[in-house]
């Protein structure tokens, strides 16, 4: 197959980040991505409705002229959100999620939920109204090794609050294991994952092996390579439960190679070159647009976008940019460790 025309898609995990950093990278985004749901973590983090108009109108301003994008948004939870301000906020259409952070585990978590009795009371408004909560999937306690963190929090913070609240919308976001994937599908209803595309692609020998490789470093940490293999299954299976949120996290080279090093890899800029050959490898083109562009919108109750974008596999290796500038500094690309063939035409 040398081209392929699929629905435009959207991003289901997406950090834009504020001020100069988003003016820097909504470009790659709009370029290809029709919406994306927009992470909370701010500093300081989007709590309140006010604060998701305020930062949506920045995004808005920061769009190139004649972008064709919509920021989907979303809230960040804490222990003293009002049930009453979500609820607003989602029934004015601005909010199309909650995100839940357990505090520590990941960048600008620090304020997240602590204590999940607290955070009851809106995550039982949001079941009674609809509105999903999107839930980073890791317990951030010191005893549990890394690398177990997403299977711990299935087991002792998601099952459990499933079956306390049945009717809660869940999207367990950016899966990295073979466990995600095994629970979501063993759930009759209420749950979907999302896949980033950078977890297609490496395990954790990525960032380990050779040297530290900071670029390759995120959260939740690439896993090892059976997970990877569970992780593609999924993604190329078609399954209306699993759905493309990259997850793509721009930081400034600074703070990635460094002594303590933020995690996040940036792929706005490639991910759908990415995906096609994960795809194609796979002997799965005909399921890139179900994962890419019409699971995500099904799930959270939204039409597949009208329009289309084409991809072409060119004999010629496509070439990106190993950085982008922006005006808060340089920010390193996302390098597959192959050549990517596959162009949006």
């Amino acid at each position: 197959m040398r081209s392929i025309t699929i629905r435009r898609p959207d991003d289901w995990h997406l950090h834009l980040r504020d001020g100069a950093m988003l003016e820097g990278v909504i470009a790659d985004t709009s370029r290809h991505f029709a919406r994306a749901i927009i992470m909370p973590n701010l500093v300081p983090p989007v709590v309140t409705t006010a604060d998701a108009r305020a930062y949506r109108e920045r995004i808005m301003a920061a769009l190139p002229k004649g972008g064709r994008f919509e920021p989907l948004m979303t809230l960040y939870l804490t222990e003293d959100t009002s049930p009453d301000d979500v609820e607003e906020g989602a029934k004015s259409g601005l909010i199309t999620a909650v995100k839940l952070y357990p505090a520590g585990a990941t960048t600008n978590s620090h304020g997240g939920v602590r204590d999940m009795a607290k955070a009851m009371p809106v995550l039982e408004r949001m079941a009674k109204i609809g509105l999903p909560l999107c839930v980073h999937g890791e317990v951030t306690t010191p005893e549990v090794d890394i690398f177990d963190r997403e299977k711990v929090f299935i087991d002792t913070v998601l099952d459990p609050l499933r079956r306390s609240l049945p009717d809660l919308k869940v999207t367990m976001e950016h899966v990295t294991t073979s466990d995600g994937i095994d629970y979501i599908r063993s759930a009759e209803r209420n749950i979907a994952g999302s896949i980033t595309t950078h977890h297609l692609i490496i395990n954790r020998n990525a960032i380990l092996v050779g040297g530290i490789k900071p670029h390759y470093y995120c959260l939740p940490v690439a896993k090892r390579e059976s997970h990877r293999l569970a992780l593609r299954a999924a993604a190329t299976s078609g399954d209306r439960r699993f759905f493309l949120g990259t997850d793509s996290a721009p930081h400034v080279d600074p703070l990635k190679e460094c002594a303590c090093g933020c995690a996040g890899i940036y792929t706005s800029i490639n991910t759908m070159s990415c995906l096609a050959h994960v795809f194609e490898q796979e002997g799965a083109l005909d399921k890139l647009e179900a994962f890419a562009s019409l699971n995500g919108p099904a799930w959270y109750g939204l039409a597949p976008n009208d329009e289309t974008i084409t991809l072409v596999r060119r004999d010629a290796a496509v070439s990106f940019p190993a950085k982008i500038e922006t005006g808060a500094g340089p920010v390193t690309v996302f390098d597959p460790m192959f050549p990517l063939h596959w162009d949006v035409a």
